[in-house]
């Protein structure tokens, strides 16, 4: 493995029973930055980042992490790479019972021995990070949407986690809270050197955030490079991605249900 790739990606293939959702997926994510996969929904990113986090089982030789094959990890070299890891997921994944502070705290009384005043002061800290720091005693049902996603990032980063991993950050987000968390995301990678993998189908957020990107579509991958490599990408389906063009065959379709359907079709 290359001293500069914190995990290889080399020919992994993904199955649900018989049916194949990802094929010969191949690339490196680079240490201490911030790899960006896109592409439309159901094209594979969230069966890729099952992988990468270990929620999905991976087959030996597909994937490296530090130069080991996470397919033979055992149980106990599973439960030590996610705790080398921090996990966002798309909605926050907030327990609804517990406080943002008992939330944030939760994987330090899990995997830890720390005092409890030495969890509390961590976790006002991680919640001060993310702007957060009054709330610490709300419930997940008292906050919005974008507190949440704020919340689920203070709990992710609460272990200082080498690599973090994020589901779809600006989904169901309005572009000022959006903006923030790419902005959190910009600094922990400038600051304290986090590599961070992020998946999403936003554009302007991808291009913004990313200094590797992945372009994905049915499975594959169509591109991967620099920002700038993408975005004069010849290919054209990374084209047609870029300049968000519906697929013809879809729109085919459409204007048949609207011969056939008429004014139930619109509406």
């Amino acid at each position: 493995m290359s001293t500069e790739n914190i995990i290889e990606i080399r020919g992994l293939n993904s199955f649900y029973n018989s049916r194949q959702v990802l094929f010969d997926i191949t690339f490196p994510i680079p240490v201490s930055r911030v790899t960006v996969i896109m592409g439309v929904s159901g094209c594979g990113k969230t069966t890729l980042f099952r992988h990468l986090t270990g929620l999905k089982k991976t087959a030996p030789g597909q994937i490296g992490i530090d130069g080991k094959d996470l397919g033979v990890y055992s149980e106990t070299m599973l439960m030590a790479y996610r705790r080398r890891i921090g996990v966002l997921f798309q909605s926050g994944a907030l327990f609804n019972s517990l406080s943002l502070n008992e939330n944030i705290a939760m994987p330090l009384h899990v995997h830890t021995d720390l005092a409890e005043e030495t969890i509390r002061i961590m976790t006002l800290m991680k919640l001060n990070m993310v702007g957060l720091a009054e709330f610490g005693d709300y419930m997940p049902s008292q906050i919005s949407g974008g507190m949440k996603k704020r919340a689920g990032l203070a709990r992710a980063l609460i272990m200082d986690p080498e690599m973090l991993f994020v589901d779809e950050p600006s989904s169901g987000l309005d572009p000022i809270t959006a903006a923030g968390l790419d902005r959190l995301i910009q600094n922990l990678r400038q600051t304290r050197g986090v590599t961070i993998v992020v998946v999403t189908h936003e554009l302007e957020s991808a291009f913004k955030i990313a200094d590797r990107l992945v372009v994905m579509d049915d499975g594959r991958v169509l591109a991967s490079g620099a920002p700038e490599e993408i975005r004069n990408s010849a290919d054209p389906r990374v084209r047609q991605f870029l300049s968000r063009e519906a697929d013809s065959y879809k729109m085919h379709m459409e204007a048949y249900y609207e011969r056939l359907l008429g004014d139930q079709w619109r509406g």
